[in-house]
């Protein structure tokens, strides 16, 4: 008998049970790798006794799609799957997607549109009293009051819209476990307003004295500032160590955030890579061309969680959290000999990585007594003078990876943080990383060049990649290997002026580097850069950014960081004259694109130097 979870009422059966405790319901198809919060969650459960059914990519017109089962004895859980339904539906222009990597075959549509809320309804009206509890994703970031893109408007807390009883934001393993067991000695669910990582709704009248409120509902509908503001508070609360509860009143109920789980220890985090995946997706689905989703993850390791680098526009830091927890080097060398025993195995380990691939320890001691520091970033827009950069235990278990019997190659293939490896005086790692782990091309994200917009993003300047990059290539010449880099670069982010496209656009041109993909923008609930777009404010300054939201004008943005293709000449040539450069059209050697030079338009360069010129004459008479 297969070891996967049942999906089917027969294979309950088989498993020799007539009901079940939980029902998880997920967006997704279901994939048993500790790589999908299902698959996670779900074995956790199991090994703590509970027996779990799992409900995939049910037909929400359909009631009976949600009876497979039968009530659970404890509850349902409720997910959308890996990634918010939103964003797996729709592209950052709001059109729809046309596959979906976490459906069998990749085929869309299996999911609906806000599907946790849908899913949540549909239980709710089938089984009014079986307590209902969200997480993964789209529930975490979605836990307070939000912009959503898709809507164009402000939604009140997800845990308001579905009608769930409980919220469980971040990695939900020990909250998953102190919900079940308190449900398991039969106390009620209204009443578990006290669990880390959890977040519910009680009466105002109720509200604790303790903690932090943040603007209400009502106040981010109809002010961007106070939603700024609640933004902020929000965002500087998650920490496990200093961290306080926030409220936010949503009529007439309060919503609760207790304070974050603490990060899973090194142990723990063990204990749960250590669980019996399958490792695969469940065989019913291998008729329709199994799940694409498993094709980059299927040998991968995944050693860390958390990341301290928290740029603006990643969701990471509200949910994962900032803090570094790593699993040993045992337990990862354990997973390693397992996946060598794969039938499908070839030989190549394709990631060893995380959120961030080379973060293996704290950025410094200092916050593992008091926290993340509020307010600030360890890395940009410079290094912070406490951060300590080292990379020997990482190294030493991507060695003892190469020399396992059976593997031919280690790859990294999540992101690596640059300027943090650039901190590291022990060039080791670096050298190690380029002449091993690095399969022809490295992908590292800049995202753009213009200090300004960087410091909107929350990354380092544009001198940290130069720096990188010379070295890269210096390493490659030198170990005789010629390899690539492959720049993530993103369009109008909040703070990026028609300007500002250019001088990204001179910087690729200098530098001969002509991206394939450029990613624009993608407004996703909960992070700082969001809040940005749909504000027009910075939240930690409350000073105004501006943002291109116009279609048009994102379009002539993101041509401009292609302007090497022919097929964006007539927006790159629209973008130059709107912003007064064209100077930069013609057969020089900076210009972007080919044309006749126009000596009487106004050309902004020219004009620069008009100023400038003018400046030292009267500097020179005073």
């Amino acid at each position: 008998m297969s070891n996967f979870l049942p999906i089917t009422a027969d294979e309950a059966k088989q498993r020799g049970w007539d009901s079940v405790d939980f029902v998880y319901v997920t967006g997704d198809a279901y994939v048993d790798h500790p790589s999908f919060g299902v698959s996670i969650i779900s074995r956790v459960l199991e090994a703590k006794g509970y027996k779990v059914g799992i409900i995939s990519q049910p037909d929400w017109n359909n009631n009976q799609a949600f009876k497979i089962f039968g009530k659970p004895r404890l509850g349902f859980m409720v997910t959308s799957g890996n990634i918010d339904s939103m964003v797996a539906h729709y592209t950052a222009a709001k059109k729809k997607r046309s596959d979906d990597a976490y459906t069998p075959g990749g085929k869309a549509g299996k999911r609906p549109d806000r599907a946790v809320i849908v899913y949540c309804k549909k239980i709710r009206e089938i089984y009014p009293d079986s307590p209902i509890i969200i997480g993964g994703l789209e529930a975490s970031l979605r836990r307070f009051a939000h912009y959503d893109y898709w809507d164009d408007c402000v939604k009140p807390s997800i845990l308001v819209e579905s009608g769930a009883d409980l919220l469980s934001y971040g990695m939900g393993e020990n909250q998953t476990i102190e919900i079940a067991e308190r449900l398991k000695n039969g106390e009620s669910i209204s009443t578990m307003t006290d669990i880390k990582g959890t977040c519910c709704l009680i009466d105002t009248k109720d509200t604790p004295y303790t903690g932090v409120e943040c603007p209400s509902y009502k106040n981010v509908v109809n002010s961007k500032r106070e939603y700024a503001i609640a933004n902020r508070i929000q965002l500087d609360e998650q920490d496990h160590i200093r961290g306080k509860m926030i409220k936010q009143r949503h009529g007439d109920k309060m919503l609760i955030q207790n304070v974050p789980m603490p990060p899973l220890t090194t142990e723990e985090l063990d204990w749960v890579y250590s669980l019996p995946y399958e490792r695969n997706y469940h065989p019913s689905y291998e008729e329709e061309g199994g799940v694409p989703g498993i094709a980059e993850v299927k040998f991968s390791i995944t050693h860390n969680r958390g990341c301290f680098g928290a740029c603006n526009f990643c969701s990471l830091a509200f949910h994962q959290g900032r803090f570094i927890t790593t699993r040993s080097k045992e337990s990862i060398i354990e997973e390693a000999k397992k996946l060598t025993g794969l039938k499908d195995f070839k030989g190549y380990i394709h990631d060893v990585g995380g959120p961030t691939a080379n973060f293996r320890r704290p950025s410094c001691d200092k916050q593992l007594e008091h926290g993340l520091c509020k307010g600030k970033k360890c890395l940009a827009p410079t290094p912070c003078k406490q951060l300590v950069s080292n990379h020997e235990e990482y190294l030493d278990i991507l060695r003892t990876l190469r020399k396992l019997p059976k593997v031919k190659k280690v790859f990294i293939r999540s992101g690596i943080r640059f300027d943090y490896l650039l901190e590291d005086r022990d060039k080791t790692f670096f050298r190690e990383l380029v002449e091993h782990h690095t399969s022809g091309q490295l992908k590292v994200a800049p995202e753009h060049c213009s200090a300004s917009v960087l410091d909107y993003m929350g990354k380092p300047h544009i001198e940290a990649y130069i720096k990188f990059s010379r070295e890269y290539f210096a390493i490659n010449k030198k170990i005789g290997k010629e390899q690539y880099l492959v720049p993530y670069l993103m369009s109008s982010h909040p703070g990026s002026t028609l300007d500002d496209a250019i001088e990204l656009a001179q910087f690729l041109k200098k530098e001969h580097i002509k991206p394939e993909q450029v990613q624009d923008f993608y407004p996703t609930p909960g992070t700082v850069s969001t809040c940005m777009f749909y504000t027009g404010l910075d939240p930690y300054t409350l000073k105004e950014v501006y943002v291109a939201k116009n279609s048009h004008d994102k379009a002539l943005q993101r041509a401009l960081l292609q302007s090497y293709n022919p097929k964006n000449r007539s927006l790159v040539e629209e973008a130059l004259k709107k912003a007064h450069r064209t100077d930069l059209i013609g057969n020089g050697e900076k210009c972007l694109i080919k044309g006749t030079y126009q000596k009487n338009s106004d050309n902004r360069a020219k004009n620069y130097k008009n100023k400038a010129a003018k400046n030292n004459g009267r500097k020179k008479k005073k």
